[in-house]
């Protein structure tokens, strides 16, 4: 499993007050909900008019997937209101956690022995 972690520092050179800001950040984060299946926030600057920061997380089985899902994320941010929202910042992490998750647990072959099997 991979689990991506993108930030986008947004530059947004037109608001002239905390209501548009909050109107093109809205915006922004609900069409890129609907355009690609992420999660999204703003999580930075929220109190400053020409600013903000996004964080936008992918999950999936393949890094190159969800590499790929947030870079068009990012280009699809930076494309969108005809200008109005700019990256000035891109910080992009992926983890991977491999199937040592389940160690620990009973296998398919304990089942079907009928094995009792004891927590560690």
């Amino acid at each position: 499993m991979f689990v991506g972690v993108l930030r986008l520092t947004l530059h947004l050179p037109a608001p002239g007050s905390l209501k548009s800001k909050r109107h093109l950040v809205r915006s922004a984060i609900d069409r890129v909900k609907a355009k690609f299946n992420v999660s999204i926030a703003e999580v930075a600057e929220n109190d400053l008019w020409q600013r903000s920061v996004l964080g936008v997380a992918a999950v999936g089985n393949d890094h190159a997937f969800v590499n790929e899902t947030l870079d068009k994320v990012a280009g699809f941010v930076a494309s969108m209101h005809g200008g109005q929202v700019l990256v000035t910042g891109r910080d992009l992490v992926i983890e991977h956690y491999g199937d040592e998750l389940g160690d620990g647990l009973p296998g398919l072959d304990a089942a079907k022995g009928g094995g009792h099997w004891e927590p560690p």
